[in-house]
């Protein structure tokens, strides 16, 4: 079972950067991918971007496409998100999960990092 903690969440001003990390415990494989969600307040969670850990092949949601970046540490088990330009409405929690490369479910999720971006 892996166990998933996201961390580097704060509050930012329009246009400001955050760093967010998720690091797995456990038995993590290389055929999974790590992705990362949001989930602002009344609003479902939507995803945001992921990767691949076989190949490092990534995803992105359109509407991070050019201010986000997914990266990864393979010694770790961590996966990062770079956010650049940040909007007000990426106020969000953000969580990072697991999922098996060539599954639609993700099945580990961790408990999620708040992200506040102010006017």
């Amino acid at each position: 079972q892996l166990q998933l903690v996201e961390s580097g969440g704060g509050s930012v001003q329009a246009g400001g950067s955050l760093r967010l990390s998720c690091a797995a415990s456990g038995q993590f494989l290389s055929s999974y991918r790590m992705g990362w969600f949001r989930q602002a307040p009344g609003k479902e969670r939507e995803f945001v971007a992921s990767m691949r850990w076989s190949d490092g092949s990534t995803v992105y949601a359109n509407f991070v496409k050019g201010r986000f970046t997914i990266s990864r540490d393979n010694v770790k088990n961590t996966v990062y998100l770079r956010m650049n330009s940040l909007k007000p409405e990426d106020t969000a929690i953000y969580a990072c999960a697991v999922r098996a490369a060539d599954k639609a479910t993700y099945d580990y999720w961790g408990q999620g990092t708040q992200v506040t971006v102010s006017s």
